[in-house]
């Protein structure tokens, strides 16, 4: 490091704690990649890949080589690519990808997240931002689009708007989907970085959005909603998470064969600061599914409630 240079920030102003915040979550998508883009099965078996063995990069390039104007193979590629830290021809195969079929949003975002991996200088260049904007136009749902620029809103400096995004992300994340636990790290460690409190908000997020083994009908909040519930007054808020976890509990007590909903509701009351409530809701989970005990005891321990 250069004697002139700030120790805390880099040229373009981005913090160092903000820097490990976004790489931490850049860890995360790696997860939303495999998620949405890959099927470990079905899609190394269409190119002649043994999902439990070794990546054959040769076998990619040739079958992408020869598959004509057929975008799988190059994906298929980008995404090997990727799982060996190869982030430039990780990016070169998904600009094939695209070329070939450039109305699949997954593919976009995929290139987005390879571009910034690549990236020796900007944590988001703006051939990713680029990419992820176009994803964007074609799902406004695509979870790594989304992801991704709200980390640029966090970077230009609107913290407030880059949460209420995450928190908009999260109301509508399946509940236990793999990178749910590292978007709400994300969003407490931005909310402490910056002096912003989310523990309610993030109540609110999931208690809205409910279990789906209750309905199939959508339970969460708009973004509208998520970012209007940051600007009343931590009083009200706090009103308003308890109102939410109410009305989970209220549909517990009609469905209460529903696990994951009474491991939503410990963790609520814990986060509202309420262990007796908490314990309430397992020996009340335990009681209706004596079949789920040890899930529901390991759930809850992790939780700190025994």
């Amino acid at each position: 490091m250069h004697a002139s240079e700030n120790p805390k920030t880099l040229e373009n102003g981005i913090s160092r704690p903000q820097l490990g915040v976004l790489f931490g979550a850049v860890l995360l998508l790696i997860t939303v990649v495999g998620y949405k883009a890959w099927d470990g099965g079905s899609e190394a078996k269409a190119s002649g890949q043994d999902p439990a063995g070794p990546i054959n990069i040769e076998q990619l390039r040739a079958t992408a080589d020869a598959a004509g104007d057929n975008a799988l193979p190059w994906q298929q590629l980008g995404f090997a690519h990727f799982q060996r830290g190869e982030f430039l021809e990780a990016e070169a195969a998904y600009e094939r990808s695209v070329a070939l079929d450039d109305d699949e949003a997954v593919l976009w975002s995929a290139l987005g997240e390879a571009r910034v991996m690549a990236s020796q200088r900007e944590p988001l260049p703006p051939s990713a931002l680029e990419a992820f904007n176009r994803a964007i136009e074609l799902d406004p749902s695509d979870p790594r689009a989304r992801y991704f620029l709200n980390v640029q809103k966090d970077l230009d400096g609107d913290h407030n708007s880059a949460i209420a995004g995450w928190l908009a992300l999260l109301a509508e994340t399946p509940q236990s989907a793999p990178w749910e636990t590292d978007l709400i790290r994300t969003i407490e460690q931005v909310g402490a970085i910056n002096g912003i409190d989310v523990e309610e908000r993030i109540v609110i997020a999931q208690a809205v959005r409910g279990s789906t083994a209750v309905s199939d009908t959508p339970r969460g909040p708009t973004q509208a909603q998520i970012a209007a519930a940051g600007s009343i007054p931590p009083s009200e808020q706090r009103t308003m998470a308890e109102g939410m976890v109410g009305r989970l509990e209220r549909r517990l007590a009609k469905n209460p064969s529903d696990v994951q909903g009474w491991i939503m509701l410990i963790r609520s009351r814990m986060t509202l600061d309420q262990p007796d409530l908490a314990n309430e809701a397992l020996q009340a989970a335990l009681a209706t599914n004596p079949a789920s005990e040890a899930r529901i005891r390991e759930e809850a321990a992790l939780l700190g409630v025994r």
